[in-house]
Order: structure tokens, then C-alpha cells, then sequence
């Protein structure tokens, strides 16, 4: 029973957490393919009005369908349009979600209008409802798809309790073309609301610890390499928009392998942690910290190239003066490491070529006598 609660614990807080940068970069995408696919969906709908004329129902059906078709149609390029500009409006899932819910429930509304069987009755219509949940899993949000269920829930909710109260004649909640309107009925709707919403919540649970694992580094827990490069981009338009520079440095420690050889590789990793912990400490708002791979990591920081060497520098010395406690009571040992810095755009337009040119620095580093850190070339 704990495991469980502990269990659901995780879950609903990781869901209800704002998800990393790295999500976040991917749920812009993913905005943007629900902004195309909504569009695609549009013109497919105006087929539905058309069919719906031809095979003989209601005038007033079908020009309530093709109002509320072109209405979608209309409002599906302005959200494509805005989508095209990933992550620039953090407000946009949450817009497009409540215009797909609330879209839904017009549409059925101005069905009920005409005739209450057919607002409550209409699979067609109502589907929709489901359709609008499951595109908020391509966002990776969690909070996202609990709020576009929740406002699912409440909107038909309120829809059907209206339309009951409003009904002055029990014949009206029957229809030859779409049946009888029962409260039970309703009811299990709104059951399949709530599980619709269940089941992509939990999808896109499974998909942040996917992208988790994918883009974090398992000993350190510092972001890796697969992260950094998804994440770099923007990195660099931020910096573009704020006029500034963004310094890429280059961190390796010196003589990391003797500790492995002497002490084993547990204490390695130990170490790996270690100076983690101290980099960490001194990191500020807006610098970024992950491991490339080994003993080697990467550090941006959205300063010149001048006051980068600064801070690194501060690091430098707080890693060499917190000495490192191997296991089995050993003594002391003091960790250093040799950094290079490059800068955007004077040394590189891209991320490959910046950590090129920070590590051509690192290794002069190393050749000079280790523990320090250049930001110039020889």
C-alpha cells in the first residue's frame, strides 16, 4: 500500500510539475503539428455537412454543421499561424485546447437549439470531445491534458443539465434519426470523457519519463548531450533577442583515470557526483550544466567571453579547494579540471563548431599544465 501511494504520489507530481526545457522544446513541435493536423481536419469537416444534406437530414442541421465548419476553418489558421513561432507564446496550448473543447461544445448547443435529442444524441459532434483530449498528449504536458479533460467534463455537464431543465416536452429528448435521450446515457459519456482523459494522461506520463531518460545523464542527473543539442537552439535565439553573447565552456577533469585505475570506478563515479555538487552551487540563473559523456561536461552561460572566464575560473578554484573523500576512509583527494571557452558568434554560428573550438582550447589547457582554463586561442 505505501509503494502504491508513493507511486501515485510520483505521478500526479511529475504531471502537475511544468515540465523541463527539453519537454517543453519537443511540446512546442508538437503544438505545431496539432496546428496542422486541426487545420487538415477543418476542410475534411466541410465533407460532413455536405454528406449530411445529401443523404436527407435537416436544413438547419446542416447549416449549423456548415457554420460551425467554416468558423473552424477560419480559427485553424490563426492557430496555425501562431504555432509556426514554436515556444515564443507559452499561453498557445492552453488557447487552442480550450477553442477545441469549447468548439465542441457550440456545435452541440446549436444542435440542441434545433432539436434537444440531436444535441445530446450526436456521436459525430461528441467525438470531438475525445479527439480534442488525445492532441494534448503530442504536447507533453501533463497539466495540459488534465485541463482539457476537466473542461470537457464541465462544459457537457453543464450542457446536458441546460437542455434538461430547458426541455418543456419529454418528447422532445426523442428522435427517429439519433434515438432517446436517458440521463444514463449522458452519464456514461461523461464516464468515457473521464477515461479518455485518464488514458492520455497516462500516455503522456510514459512519454516524460521516455524524453527523461533520454535526455538526462543516469549518474550525475545533469542533462546529456542528446539534451543539449535539443536545447541549444533556442538557447541561441534567446541570446539573439536579448542582444547578448552566449559562452559554450568546455570542462574536463584533469587526471580523472588515476582514480578509476587506483580506486575503481565506483569511486569514480563518486567523484563524477562530487564535482557535480560543487559546479552546481555555483551555477546562476540561466547557466546551463550537462555531462557530455566520461569526465567531460559542458557549461553555457549566457555572458561574454570575458566574464565567462570569470566565473569559470571561480569554479575552477571552488572545485580544487573542496577535496573529495574516496571510500574505505582514504584520504583526501583533491579533484582539478581544465576548462576551454567559445564564444557565440565570434567562435562558431552553430553548437558543433562552438564545443570544437572550446575543446581545441581545453586541450591547449592540458598541454600548459592542466587545472586552469583558457578562452583564447595560443
Amino acid at each position: 500500500m505505501p509503494n502504491l501511494l508513493s507511486s501515485l504520489s510520483d505521478f500526479c507530481g511529475r504531471l502537475l510539475a511544468r515540465p523541463d526545457a527539453l519537454m517543453l522544446e519537443l511540446g512546442a513541435g508538437g503544438e505545431l503539428v496539432v496546428a496542422r493536423l486541426r487545420a487538415l481536419l477543418s476542410m475534411v469537416l466541410l465533407l460532413l455537412p455536405l454528406a449530411n444534406l445529401l443523404i436527407g437530414g435537416k436544413y438547419s442541421e446542416t447549416m449549423i454543421g456548415l457554420v460551425g465548419v467554416v468558423l473552424a476553418i477560419v480559427v485553424s489558421q490563426v492557430w496555425l499561424a501562431l504555432a509556426r513561432h514554436q515556444g515564443r507564446y507559452r499561453w498557445l496550448p492552453y488557447a487552442t485546447a480550450t477553442y477545441d473543447v469549447t468548439l465542441t461544445t457550440l456545435v452541440l448547443a446549436a444542435l440542441a437549439t434545433d432539436s434537444p435529442a440531436t444535441g445530446l444524441n450526436s456521436m459525430v459532434v461528441w467525438v470531438f470531445y475525445l479527439v480534442a483530449i488525445a492532441m494534448t498528449a503530442v504536447r507533453n504536458d501533463g497539466r495540459l491534458t488534465l485541463y482539457a479533460g476537466m473542461l470537457a467534463l464541465l462544459q457537457y455537464t453543464l450542457l446536458i443539465l441546460v437542455t434538461f431543465q430547458l426541455v418543456e416536452n419529454p418528447d422532445q429528448l426523442a428522435s427517429i434519426e439519433y434515438g432517446t435521450v436517458t440521463m444514463a446515457t449522458q452519464v456514461q459519456r461523461l464516464v468515457l470523457i473521464a477515461m479518455m482523459t485518464a488514458l492520455t494522461t497516462t500516455i503522456v506520463y510514459r512519454m516524460q519519463r521516455l524524453v527523461e531518460m533520454s535526455g538526462t545523464d543516469g549518474l550525475t542527473g545533469l542533462p546529456n548531450r542528446t539534451w543539449l543539442m535539443h536545447r541549444f537552439p533556442s538557447l541561441m535565439d534567446a541570446a539573439r533577442e536579448r542582444g547578448s553573447s552566449l559562452s559554450v565552456c568546455v570542462i574536463d577533469l584533469d587526471y580523472f583515470r588515476r582514480i578509476n585505475d587506483e580506486l575503481g570506478h565506483l569511486s569514480g563515479d563518486r567523484a563524477l557526483r562530487h564535482v557535480t555538487d560543487v559546479l552546481q552551487q555555483q551555477l546562476e540563473d540561466k547557466d546551463w550544466l550537462a555531462r557530455l559523456g566520461g569526465e567531460e561536461f559542458a557549461l553555457l552561460l549566457p555572458l561574454p567571453i570575458g566574464r565567462a572566464w570569470e566565473r569559470l575560473e571561480s569554479m575552477r578554484r571552488s572545485v580544487a579547494s573542496q577535496p573529495f573523500q574516496p571510500d574505505g576512509g582514504t584520504d583526501l583527494m583533491r579533484l582539478t579540471f581544465s576548462a576551454g571557452i567559445a564564444v557565440w558568434p565570434d567562435d562558431g554560428a552553430d553548437l558543433s563548431a562552438l564545443l570544437r573550438r572550446a575543446d581545441i582550447r581545453l586541450r591547449q589547457a592540458k598541454q600548459e599544465g592542466r587545472n586552469r582554463v583558457l578562452a583564447r586561442d595560443p
